[in-house]
């Protein structure tokens, strides 16, 4: 009986959208060790396998996740509810923490998580020892950014220079500026 005063709990906790989701396409219940409550365990194993199985008879209901195919006419029909929809539904149901609750898709967090580790980031270069071509900019801003942290760590050595002999480090100067333009 509390297990049922918690399910009616979190039906009403849950927001429309869910609640006309699991009206329409119920989730299918999950078995329980133990079928029967008079503690019979003269059944084997094997029979417990057999009422398991039972239990997780699929519903009339194709998954509205997947497209299905018409038996009689042989054609596709495409899934009832588009990706777009499918993880919007299991957002809402990540939040309320029923997503276990939803048939399979492709956009549930587990299968996400599967696929990320199976086929890993899949952009070249981001393996080990391997390197991104990237922009110009960005291959050589290291070395730049070298050249710039040296010149801050020299910068008081040159001021210093500037202070002494003013005229004389103008004139390198200009003259080094010179040099670079022929």
């Amino acid at each position: 009986m509390a297990a049922q005063t918690d399910c009616v709990k979190l039906a009403q906790s849950l927001p429309p959208r869910l609640l006309r989701f699991f009206a329409r396409y119920p989730p299918l219940p999950k078995p329980v060790a133990e079928h029967s409550s008079s503690g019979n365990t003269s059944a084997t194993p094997n029979q417990n396998a057999n009422d398991a199985e039972t239990w997780l008879v699929p519903s009339d209901l194709p998954n509205p996740f997947k497209p299905h195919k018409n038996a009689t006419t042989g054609k596709w029909h495409d899934p009832v509810y588009s990706l777009r929809r499918q993880a919007d539904l299991v957002k809402l149901a990540r939040a309320h923490r029923v997503e276990e609750l939803l048939p399979f898709t492709t956009k549930a967090t587990e299968e996400r998580i599967r696929r990320r580790v199976e086929l890993g980031l899949r952009v070249k270069g981001t393996g080990v020892g391997q390197r991104v071509k990237g922009k110009k900019w960005e291959r050589t801003m290291r070395a730049r950014l070298d050249r710039r942290k040296q010149a801050m760590l020299e910068m008081p050595a040159m001021i210093q220079q500037w202070k002494q002999t003013p005229s004389d480090g103008l004139k390198l100067r200009l003259l080094t500026l010179a040099s670079d333009y022929p």
